[in-house]
């Protein structure tokens, strides 16, 4: 069974924010534990990981445009509420993330303590939701609604 770039490309972009929450969650569990070297180099694969995510799903969605849902239940409903916030928060975050790390390396710790303090759940959010978003729309769509 041979699989293409298009139907390949959104696993990866899954695996890429799965692996950005893993080192989210990873990230704070060094700096609660007091490891600062640790904690930077866990967040900085996090940043890394979702930078890389961010450029390849402009790229597949410039190659194969946006996916219809298919299916009119209250997947539909579930999906597109889950979406919706998935994405208005994506762009909300872009600047978050960048003041974090901008203050983090200048030293400002107690800036960069304020700033991730909202910053941090809602990058967890949308990592996970865009995992969940493709499990939604490439997975569970067409078990449940034959596409």
């Amino acid at each position: 069974m041979s699989f293409s770039l298009a139907q390949l490309h959104p696993a990866i972009n899954a695996v890429l924010n799965l692996t950005c929450f893993i080192f989210l969650v990873l990230g704070r569990v060094a700096i609660a534990r007091g490891d600062r070297a640790l904690h930077k180099k866990r967040m900085l694969i996090a940043f890394t990981t979702s930078s890389v995510f961010l450029v390849s799903y402009l790229i597949r969605f410039a190659t194969t445009g946006a996916h219809k849902y298919p299916g009119h239940g209250w997947d539909r409903t579930f999906y597109f509420g889950m979406l919706f916030s998935h994405m208005v928060l994506a762009v909300v975050l872009v600047p978050l993330v960048i003041g974090a790390l901008r203050r983090a390396f200048r030293g400002d710790i107690v800036g960069h303590k304020k700033l991730v303090a909202f910053t941090w759940p809602i990058w967890v959010y949308v990592s996970v939701t865009g995992v969940l978003v493709y499990l939604m729309l490439y997975q569970l769509a067409p078990v449940l609604h034959g596409a």
